[in-house]
């Protein structure tokens, strides 16, 4: 501890020079020359002297440290999944880095596709910022905080509007982790805004699933077979297995989907199918957007280049999707409240072409299972189009 101190005062007195070397800039041209070598001296100062010590301190304090018990890790991490209030442990970020069953039954996610996201995209958009405010001033150690988050979409016995939860975040160094994390433990949330629940007796029995939660999961389950169906059909009106997945997809998940396939041999982006809402005057732009070059869309453009989906609610960025021949931003054009952007990858890593979905204002946004389940068809559609 001795030793920290020292080289915590050594530090403080070297930032307190290179502040007055700073405030030298303004002398005259005839004084720079020793300027420049009191620089040069702290520069060497650093090298020889801060350096080595923290080098020596960092490897002291490898040396103190016990190794962590396997059988304790494994207590911790079945305690953790086994508690009955939902739990995650986030980075700075908001980015999920572990959560336990009850937290993906919240959420409706898969543990292993969570995991490297941010779980803010599970919340509205009024309460995304100050939730990741929160999260990073704990991740500072600013002190444990809670907060109330109203969630995309109802929790059980509250299908009528969005579930709210009261988060609780505190600071942990899991064994293993070089940098501090974020413990969030989230309970219903049914009284007065800003007021935690009463606590939740053990002996109360578990409730039964919500009827529009499952009739979500029926719905997605149906719409994998139809999509399955449709790719194994490959008589369908002689139409590409890209736009065969379009049409599937067209209405019952999405209002707009514009298919882009990718050129043999790695070549750009041509747009391949564009599906408008039926109800839409004149194809609501379809025309135009179809004319649009898929390289002067940024989403689609990234998508197709690194390989990773992207889901937005109430996008910022207009531009996202580029914009239509008459300056026409295209989300406000096809008056997008939320997007889906999946590309069509194949195992090896390739990407054969990208997939845009969008919903209008009034529809519920795309949920990250949603999301899942989308990601899971793009990579059968993929291989429709190589077998093709």
């Amino acid at each position: 501890m001795a030793q920290a101190e020292d080289y915590g005062a050594e530090l403080s007195d070297f930032r307190k020079r290179v502040a007055e070397l700073r405030a030298t800039r303004a002398l005259p041209d005839g004084a720079r020359p020793a300027t420049l070598d009191a620089a040069l001296f702290e520069l060497q100062y650093v090298s020889d002297v801060l350096w080595p010590r923290h080098e020596q301190l960092v490897a002291a304090q490898r040396q103190t440290a016990r190794p962590a018990d396997p059988k304790e890790l494994q207590l911790l991490r079945a305690v953790f999944q086994r508690l009955p209030l939902p739990v995650l442990l986030l980075d700075g970020d908001s980015v999920v880095n572990r959560l336990n069953f009850a937290a993906s039954q919240l959420f409706g996610l898969r543990a292993g596709y969570a995991a490297g996201r941010s779980i803010t995209a599970s919340f509205n958009h009024e309460g995304r910022a100050a939730f990741r405010g929160q999260v990073a001033a704990v991740a500072r150690h600013e002190g444990s905080r809670s907060l109330a988050v109203e969630l995309m979409h109802g929790l059980s016995g509250e299908t009528e509007r969005p579930g709210r939860l009261w988060v609780t975040l505190t600071a942990v160094r899991p064994p293993g982790h070089r940098r501090t994390a974020v413990l969030a433990v989230c309970q219903p949330l049914a009284g007065p805004a800003g007021r935690p629940p009463a606590p939740v007796s053990p002996a109360v029995p578990a409730q039964r699933p919500d009827p529009a939660e499952v009739s979500s999961q029926v719905a997605l389950m149906d719409l994998l077979d139809d999509m399955t169906a449709a790719l194994l059909d490959e008589g369908r009106h002689g139409a590409s297995p890209l736009e065969r997945a379009a049409r599937v997809l067209h209405g019952r998940f999405a209002d707009w989907v514009i298919a882009d396939r990718a050129e043999p041999g790695g070549g750009p982006l041509r747009r391949a199918a564009v599906l408008a809402p039926e109800e839409a005057p004149d194809g609501g732009g379809a025309a135009a957007i179809a004319a649009q070059d898929p390289s002067d869309a940024p989403l689609i453009l990234e998508a197709a280049r690194a390989g990773a989906s992207a889901l937005q609610i109430r996008p910022e960025d207009m531009f996202a999707l580029g914009e239509s021949g008459d300056g026409l931003p295209v989300l406000a054009l096809t008056e997008t409240a939320s997007l889906l952007c999946v590309p069509l990858r194949l195992p090896s890593g390739a990407v054969l072409g990208v997939l845009t979905l969008l919903r209008a204002a009034g529809r519920p946004a795309f949920e990250l299972a949603e999301a899942s389940a989308m990601e899971r068809m793009s990579r059968h559609i993929a291989l429709a189009l190589r077998a093709a």
